[in-house]
C-alpha cells in the first residue's frame, strides 16, 4: 500500500533566515537615516524661530527709530512681554532639554559662549543679538 505524499507548502528554514538577515541590514541601514532627520528637524525649528525673533527685535528697532527719532533695541523684559516684539511667547529652543527653560532668555552674554544651564536664547540688549543658549549642532554661533 502505498502512500501520496502531499504538497506541503511553507517556508523552509534556510528562507526564514534568509529574510530575518535582509530584514536586520534594512534596519541598520534605515536606523541611523532617520536620527539624522530627527537633527536636521531640530535644526531647522531653531533657525527658524530665530529668524522670527531677529525679525521681531529688528521691526521693534524700526518702529523705535521712527516713533522717537533714537533707534533702540528692545529691553529683555520686552522681548518676555507677548505683543511688545513678539505677538506670541518666546518659542522654545529644540536643542535645549525641557526641564532647563527652553523658552526663557538669558542676557549678558557674549556670543558663542554658553550661560548657565537654563534658559534657551541668549540676548544682547546693547546690539540686538539673538543666538541659541546651547551648542548640540554648533548652533550657538548661527
Amino acid at each position: 500500500m502505498f502512500r501520496k505524499m502531499q504538497n506541503q507548502q511553507g517556508f523552509t528554514l534556510i528562507e526564514l533566515v534568509i529574510i530575518i538577515v535582509v530584514l536586520g541590514i534594512l534596519a541598520a541601514v534605515a536606523i541611523p537615516k532617520y536620527q539624522d532627520i530627527t537633527a536636521e528637524a531640530k535644526a531647522s525649528a531653531a533657525k527658524g524661530a530665530l529668524g522670527s525673533m531677529r525679525s521681531g527685535i529688528s521691526i521693534y528697532y524700526a518702529n523705535a527709530a521712527v516713533k522717537t527719532g533714537s533707534a533702540t533695541w528692545p529691553p529683555i523684559d520686552s522681548l518676555r512681554t507677548v505683543n511688545v516684539v513678539m505677538s506670541q511667547s518666546m518659542p522654545a529652543n529644540p536643542f535645549q532639554a525641557s526641564t532647563n527653560a527652553p523658552d526663557s532668555i538669558v542676557t549678558g552674554v557674549t556670543k558663542g559662549v554658553i550661560v548657565g544651564t537654563r534658559g534657551g536664547w541668549a540676548y544682547k540688549p546693547s546690539t540686538g543679538e539673538i543666538w541659541p543658549n546651547t551648542n548640540s549642532a554648533g548652533e550657538n554661533n548661527w
